[in-house]
């Protein structure tokens, strides 16, 4: 049995991740940023027992440290941390470089970075001291995302800070390996979660299959599933990996 810890657990990649560990005989974490209705149901939704709730937005550095210290005290310590949360393309974070104002584009900018890239930073550095204090060996699991190597036009900040949370993945990589620590991240496509239903309707949603050989998006419980071999013990020797997962949709 380990404990885990997963950022952005209400619904979604999150969630499928949560329900992975836990239905292996884990102790999760299950942290949200506002939307505590749809946490709780995750929580609901966990067989086993000993699971916890979290709140806190990663987007400032002294929530980060208490979301780690909370998942400590709830779990008696942290063995995974799978940095989830993030701020996503939205029509309500849409930030093309033609269409916005220079305060739309520092808003957009500045929320994405904090969030995707500082708050796990932050949430690492917590994570990272309590397991080399603890002389514990670890995993830490970054969701990263295809758009850091396509590039996203419309959303610019989204995939620059999911690039910087790649090559920032590589580098605690190299720095906890000497600790017993492993860290990867996972590259998704677009996933067919439930704050995408809308855009998986009619033609987007055409164009969208059409972008994978496979004709389809991926869904979350893939994601998870890829996250839980990362964590695992045996996937050790992957660490500072970067694992595409995008049925063949864009290949480098």
């Amino acid at each position: 049995m380990r404990r885990v810890l997963v950022t952005g657990a209400s619904r979604g990649i999150g969630r499928a991740v949560a329900l992975a560990f836990a239905e292996r005989g884990d102790r999760v974490a299950v942290h949200y940023a506002a939307n505590r209705t749809d946490a709780e149901a995750t929580l609901r939704r966990l067989p086993g027992s000993g699971h916890t709730l979290l709140a806190g937005d990663l987007g400032d550095p002294h929530a980060a440290r208490y979301i780690v210290d909370s998942a400590v005290a709830g779990l008696g310590g942290v063995d995974v941390l799978v940095n989830n949360a993030a701020t996503a393309p939205s029509e309500k974070t849409l930030h093309p470089v033609t269409d916005v104002s220079y305060e739309d584009w520092q808003r957009a900018w500045h929320h994405m970075v904090d969030v995707n890239l500082l708050g796990a930073a932050n949430v690492t550095y917590c994570v990272a001291r309590h397991l080399i204090e603890h002389a514990r060996a670890g995993s830490i699991v970054n969701i990263g995302s295809r758009g850091a190597f396509r590039g996203e036009p419309d959303f610019p900040a989204y995939s620059a800070s999911k690039a910087a949370l790649h090559a920032f993945g590589q580098s605690m990589a190299i720095a906890l390996a000497p600790h017993g620590i492993s860290v990867t991240s996972v590259a998704p496509g677009f996933v067919a979660t439930e704050r995408q239903a809308r855009k998986m309707a009619g033609r987007s949603g055409e164009t969208l299959r059409g972008q994978s050989p496979f004709g389809r998006v991926g869904t979350p419980e893939e994601v998870a599933a890829a996250v839980l071999y990362l964590a695992s013990p045996e996937a050790t020797w992957s660490s500072g990996t970067i694992l595409d997962l995008n049925g063949a949709s864009y290949l480098r």
